[in-house]
């Protein structure tokens, strides 16, 4: 909740900082952030079953022809054609830390944002900081998340030009990114079809291994949030037009599942996915089977009853529910389309719009 600039900052609770000299003790043995937070990530996204109830209310609006995308239905991004060839893909997207580091949080909070973007099949050109920090947070801190974050923009090939700060009882940061694309080459969730396969171009288990891995399992999950879609986005928008990509989506907060939902219902498709095949980041299906979740679990299951059928091991089933940040690129493509860094997961069906999990 923000404050009014009359507003005293509010008191910290035990697990936070008292004193500003706390504050210097505590930087100077690292600081964590995720003691500043209840929830982290994506995972802090609220549930789909609500927000799709605000956003059907929000599209009743009168359209506007040169929207493109909007809401409805909508999708990874907005879209507003400003020429015949050129359009503006827009989003944002910002959540409380997930990690410790604050250059992991910043370059995290980036790469995230700027995946929806490249989901849209556009190229990153700007970027705004979007920040909520408490007062007490020392400032070397967030220095490092918007340094952090400014440098994966840059990456991303994109610029920072500024963004906006208030003071909040917890740390929230994010970015709204503004890309181009054409507009006859703009991808979404629907357009999947019959034949096509579904292939996964980042591993999943974000979320449960940072709840439940190892150190060092932690870091490499870490490093994988770190990394750009920009990569994989280019490698599908590479094809020809005629064999590229029928529909595409990241994968985020609703998991593997939700998103795969998405598309098929969009499509008016089957998504089948193998379990069998599914890529992980290391110590993931450990960590499932010992039984760690996270929050968006319950959530994603809720919102996802009579929507997915599965006979896929409880423990792989989990990390298809499981709340991703900063996830891979979803694709529906034909087969023998596939671009190296992609892993094959499923196929598209006929029939009435739902998700298996075999």
């Amino acid at each position: 909740m923000a404050l009014t600039p009359t507003d005293p900052p509010p008191d910290p609770t035990p697990s936070r900082f008292s004193t500003a000299a706390g504050a210097v003790e505590k930087m100077d043995r690292g600081v964590r952030l995720t003691e500043w937070t209840s929830c982290g990530g994506c995972a802090a996204k609220w549930g789909a079953a609500p927000l799709n109830a605000l956003v059907r209310s929000l599209a009743e609006a009168a359209p506007t022809a040169e929207l493109l995308v909007g809401l409805a239905p909508f999708d990874d991004a907005a879209v507003y054609r400003l020429a015949d060839d050129l359009a503006l893909v827009s989003t944002t997207d910002f959540f409380p830390p997930l990690v410790d580091d604050p250059a992991d949080f910043g370059a995290i909070a980036a790469a995230n944002a700027c995946s929806d973007v490249f989901a849209m099949g556009a190229r990153v050109v700007l970027a705004l900081n979007i920040s909520a920090f408490p007062e007490r947070l020392p400032v070397e801190a967030v220095g490092a998340i918007l340094a952090a974050a400014a440098e994966v923009v840059v990456e991303a090939g994109g610029v920072v030009a500024g963004g906006h700060t208030i003071r909040s009882e917890e740390p929230i940061f994010g970015l709204a990114v503004q890309g181009l694309v054409h507009p006859d080459r703009i991808w979404t969730k629907a357009g999947a079809r019959p034949g096509d396969v579904l292939a996964l171009s980042k591993p999943l288990g974000t979320g449960i291994v940072l709840a439940g891995g190892s150190d060092g399992q932690k870091r490499l999950a870490t490093q994988g949030m770190r990394t750009l879609n920009r990569a994989a986005a280019e490698a599908l928008s590479a094809r020809d037009p005629a064999h590229g990509p029928h529909a595409v989506t990241d994968v985020t907060g609703f998991g593997l599942l939700g998103h795969a939902w998405e598309m098929a219902e969009r499509s008016g498709v089957v998504v089948r996915i193998e379990s069998s095949v599914l890529p992980l980041y290391e110590g993931a299906r450990e960590a499932a089977e010992a039984g760690i979740r996270t929050g968006g679990d319950a959530r994603n299951r809720a919102h996802l009853e009579g929507r997915v059928v599965s006979t896929a091991a409880p423990a792989l089933e989990a990390l298809c529910f499981d709340p991703q940040t900063s996830g891979g690129l979803l694709a529906a493509l034909p087969a023998g389309q596939v671009p190296e860094g992609f892993t094959v997961i499923g196929t598209v069906e006929a029939g009435r719009p739902g998700v298996v999990l075999v």
